[in-house]
């Protein structure tokens, strides 16, 4: 027991040994305990924190465990300086980087859960792979900047030139940045998801794809429409998905012999055909002008629905009704018309004086 290697004594080494052993397995039945207990915990709540904490805690390296026990039992020994600093810059760049681990395992949980929980939305997959992108980049970066502090390299000019060339990337790459961003902006603020029909400037279509960069529709003639992702939020935007109702308005005009008695009925047969149809809420019917060639009535009323079959269905009974109940009281649709005044020329002459 008194040897002596590398000015440690061998009860010395034995001590270290027992305490790195034991260390690491105190470490490992901890984690298998805590892993244990707040799995059978979480299976009673409703909310995923719980459950993603566990699953992060499960990615627990047991490298990760072995090399904070054997820097523990290195306490116990008389070390040089140079490896006292190499056990204790190992030990804290083992545990920056299981950190990492946890969150990066974090991460994918959620993700995981994100895809399962929203399957019918592909909108939503897409900006959880992009947040989950960015999230896991920025994660790494950070880890790597600490790693480099942590082994005595001076970060301060490192970070300065990142940043130096980080505004040299973003000014090389910036339309592809707000495409990016102009995506993210997309399926967090959500405007629009994927299947909803929408209406670009003068093109419209079904949303098939929301990108990093571009989002793609499907036209009604077929093709695929593709629009940047900057570009489609610098338009005016028109989703027809979430209309919940839709204004209908349309002009009658009837012939301008048409009695005052008959004029007086139109208001009313009108306001009764529109309130006759389901589900429809009638807002106004009235006598609106006299125009060139008709007696104009205007009627305005609101679909409760917006299926556009459905609109369109009631549309053509209310204007088949119109039709039919014009023609039992003998009122004319009027149609561009023009009456030409001729007047005889020889009325107009002046009479020759008598001779």
């Amino acid at each position: 027991m008194n040897l002596v290697f590398f000015n440690n004594t061998t009860l010395a080494w034995l001590t270290a040994f027992g305490i790195a052993a034991g260390v690491a397995l105190a470490l490992y039945i901890a984690k298998k305990v805590g892993v244990h207990h707040m799995r059978t915990l979480a299976a009673r709540t409703e909310t995923r924190l719980d459950d993603i904490a566990v699953e992060a805690l499960d990615g627990t390296r047991p490298l990760a465990i072995v090399i904070m026990g054997l820097f523990a039992g290195s306490k116990a020994l008389t070390l040089p300086p140079a490896v006292h600093l190499f056990a204790t810059r190992a030990a804290i760049v083992t545990g920056l980087i299981q950190a990492a681990l946890w969150g990066n395992r974090a991460l994918r949980a959620w993700l995981t859960d994100y895809y399962q929980n929203r399957a019918g939305d592909p909108a939503r997959a897409t900006s959880a792979a992009a947040v989950g992108f960015i999230a896991r980049t920025v994660l790494w970066a950070v880890l790597l900047l600490m790693v480099l502090d942590n082994l005595g390299v001076n970060i301060t000019t490192l970070v300065a030139s990142l940043g130096i060339g980080g505004i040299a990337v973003a000014l090389a790459v910036q339309n592809i940045l707000g495409d990016l961003f102009a995506s993210l902006s997309i399926v967090l603020d959500k405007p629009f998801v994927i299947g909803d029909f929408i209406i670009v400037d003068k093109f419209l279509g079904t949303v098939e794809y929301v990108g990093l960069k571009t989002t793609r529709l499907r036209s009604l003639g077929g093709e695929q429409l593709v629009f940047s992702n900057a570009d489609l939020l610098k338009s005016r935007l028109q989703n027809m998905t979430r209309m919940t109702r839709r204004r209908a308005a349309f002009t009658v005009g009837v012939t301008y012999d048409t009695p005052t008695a008959k004029l007086r009925l139109i208001p009313a047969m009108l306001t009764e055909i529109v309130k006759s149809q389901e589900p429809v809420t009638f807002d106004r019917a009235h006598f609106s002008g006299m125009a060139a060639s008709s007696l104009n009535f205007d009627v305005v009323y609101w679909v409760e629905t917006a299926d556009f079959v459905r609109y369109a269905d009631i549309q053509q009974e209310i204007y088949l009704q119109i039709m039919d109940r014009f023609a039992a009281l003998g009122i004319e649709f009027a149609f561009p018309t023009q009456t030409l005044l001729v007047r005889d020329a020889r009325e107009t002459e002046p009479s020759a004086p008598a001779p």
